[in-house]
């Protein structure tokens, strides 16, 4: 059998682990040792069993409790992480429609989508025209939809028609978007807005005169 052999630091080591277990061994009480101990004390040695039995219980009890504190505090620790996530994504998000806005200059009214028509002041409605309301917005989250409203003011303040839809999949920062509302003869005569809304910000506003 090979020789073997250990270094300072291992022999150390080995000394140290040899004087635990002596130590260990020399607090142990063996059965012969508990019963004469009983005996001594007056006590029925024959309950030494269910004793046994109770404390293992009560060990076990104190165990699962504190396993059930770490398993406890794990939970309220994940949930906490959930709902820091969550805060953190919904406050992007929001940052993120915060930051869209629109130029006075690139807001028009005309009776087509088609770019580069002629921006509408005054609408005879009279011939019933369709009318569009065309938006360019600015700082569009990529990736998103976004939920947009139009409500038309006619001349007594009142609206006289609402647009709510959803735009597709933005795909470009510089994004335009357009709602439309039909004028019919018996539309109010005077000074009209339109105004745009995401949600409930305020996006745009333009004013016209209708006849």
């Amino acid at each position: 059998m090979t020789e073997e052999r250990l270094t300072q630091a291992q022999f150390t080591q080995l000394v140290a682990e040899v004087e635990q277990l002596s130590k260990q061994r020399d607090e142990e009480i063996d059965r012969e040792q508990m019963q004469q101990i009983l005996q001594e004390l007056n006590l029925p040695t024959d309950l030494v069993d269910e004793a046994m039995m109770q404390w293992r219980r009560r060990e076990a009890l104190v165990a699962e409790k504190k396993r059930n504190k770490l398993i406890t505090v794990g939970v309220f620790s994940g949930l906490a992480v959930v709902i820091a996530a969550s805060f953190l994504w919904f406050q992007t998000q929001k940052q993120a429609l915060n930051n869209v806005y629109t130029n006075s200059g690139q807001s028009q009214l005309t009776f087509e989508t088609n770019s580069g028509r002629k921006s509408l002041t005054i609408i005879d409605s009279q011939k019933n025209p369709e009318v569009f309301y065309r938006v360019t917005l600015q700082d569009a989250p990529i990736g998103k939809k976004l939920s947009l409203r139009c409500n038309w003011i006619n001349s007594n303040g009142e609206i006289s028609h609402q647009n709510s839809y959803q735009t597709k999949q933005i795909n470009k920062a510089v994004w335009p978007t357009s709602c439309k509302y039909k004028f019919h003869p018996a539309s109010p005569v005077g000074n009209w807005q339109v105004e745009m809304y995401l949600g409930d910000r305020f996006l745009s506003r333009t004013e016209f005169t209708v006849k």
